[in-house]
């Protein structure tokens, strides 16, 4: 079997199939859902802060709830939260429809923190789900595929949304509610696993703490994540988005929908790469690569003057972060027993979604005090700092050669 087929081999099986659509429909939800709410407190309030707020609520649910998703993902049907999760992010894309009916922008805030909870406790489960979906053996082709599949919606949403918001403000939220509810008939559809967990771990301070504990004793997973961390939170500029749209290339939601989109377009490219030909050497070498490549895209995007340039920064930016991503989530299958994935995916989600949504509250709170492209620049100047400082940190996930070699 060629090495393209054999890629593609992880699509025989009928609960991956299911995960995958589930996911597209999830992201893509999401993504029409981020540049509708995005572009409407930009545009009701013209104020950089603001937009960074939207960060800061995504945020402030994880951190309570840290402790209890992965010990939720370990002990009840993951399918279950699973697609729950997806029905109550789908009532929030419902009340955003009233919000944006009624023009008024602190009321989504709130539903921001709603969404926010509903996603701490169906990411974890959600990406350990996947586990049970294919063989041990497909785990890295599986993430490479299930990051391509949904970086393409990542692509599509984000230029859906910058079309439909014209049409209303109201309009975008509509149709991300539509796909939230069929991504929830998906992961519905998702059979039980066969593997059987040994009965419900008691819940105990140890068990919930666990994530943690199991995190700090294994440097490869604890450098990736930590890496992740400090690059995104550093370097992130997709909350900026919208005010170079409006005023810096001087375009509209549609300008602010292809902007979020070209991330995701280098991020597919990089992704279906992967996935046909999966990484087998150089592994940590490669990811600590990528996040530089990363922060210093983020310096070029933040140099543009106009949208052309910009679009094939973040087209880089997004090729580097997939690899990253690829490499991060693959060590962390691999190393992490499934009895533990579920806490360890959690850890692993709060941290990614705090580095993401602080990211964007700090870029939003610098632009408000020294401009947008000084604050883009600082922050991709921040990753590759960052990435230079984890390799003296993290030598062992430096040397490391490929997922399965022994920790």
């Amino acid at each position: 079997m060629s090495s393209a087929s054999a890629g593609r081999a992880v699509f025989r099986f009928r609960n991956f199939r299911f995960y995958v659509t589930a996911r597209f429909l999830w992201g893509l939800a999401m993504q029409i859902q981020t540049v509708a709410v995005a572009w409407y407190v930009y545009d009701l309030t013209r104020d950089a802060l603001s937009l960074g707020l939207i960060g800061l609520a995504t945020f402030m649910p994880t951190v309570p709830l840290s402790l209890i998703t992965g010990a939720v993902a370990d002990r009840y049907d993951r399918r279950r939260i699973l697609y729950v999760g997806y029905a109550i992010m789908a009532l929030g894309a419902a009340a955003l429809c009233v919000l944006a009916w009624q023009a008024v922008v602190w009321p989504v805030y709130v539903v921001v923190i709603f969404i926010g909870a509903a996603r701490s406790f169906s990411n974890p489960a959600g990406q350990a789900l996947v586990a049970a979906t294919v063989p041990d053996e497909e785990y890295a082709s599986a993430t490479a595929w299930t990051n391509s599949i949904i970086q393409t919606a990542t692509v599509a949403g984000p230029a859906i949304g910058g079309l439909l918001y014209p049409l209303g403000p109201v309009v975008p939220f509509v149709v991300a509610f539509v796909c939230f509810l069929v991504a929830t008939f998906c992961a519905w559809r998702i059979s039980p696993p066969q593997k059987k967990l040994g009965g419900k771990p008691p819940v105990t301070w140890s068990m919930l703490v666990a994530g943690y504990r199991f995190i700090w004793g294994r440097p490869a997973i604890l450098g990736s994540i930590s890496l992740d961390l400090a690059a995104v939170l550093l370097g992130g500029a997709t909350a900026l988005l919208p005010i170079f749209a409006s005023e810096v290339f001087h375009t509209g939601p549609w300008g602010l929908g292809v902007l979020r989109s070209m991330p995701a377009v280098g991020s597919i490219i990089a992704a279906l790469f992967l996935a046909h030909y999966p990484l087998t050497r150089g592994v940590g070498r490669t990811m600590f690569i990528s996040v530089i490549i990363y922060g210093l895209a983020t310096i070029g995007f933040g140099l543009s003057t106009s949208i052309w340039p910009a679009m094939f920064c973040l087209m880089v930016l997004g090729g580097a972060d997939v690899v990253s991503v690829v490499i991060r989530q693959s060590i962390i299958q691999i190393d992490t027993p499934d009895e533990m994935r579920g806490r360890v995916i959690a850890v692993h989600t709060i941290m990614t979604g705090t580095s993401n949504n602080l990211g964007d509250f700090e870029s939003g709170a610098l632009a408000h005090f020294i401009g947008a492209a000084p604050a883009v620049l600082v922050g991709g100047a921040g990753a590759v700092a960052a990435s230079l400082i984890w390799m003296r940190l993290f030598p062992q996930l430096w040397a490391r050669e490929t997922f399965t070699q022994a920790k």
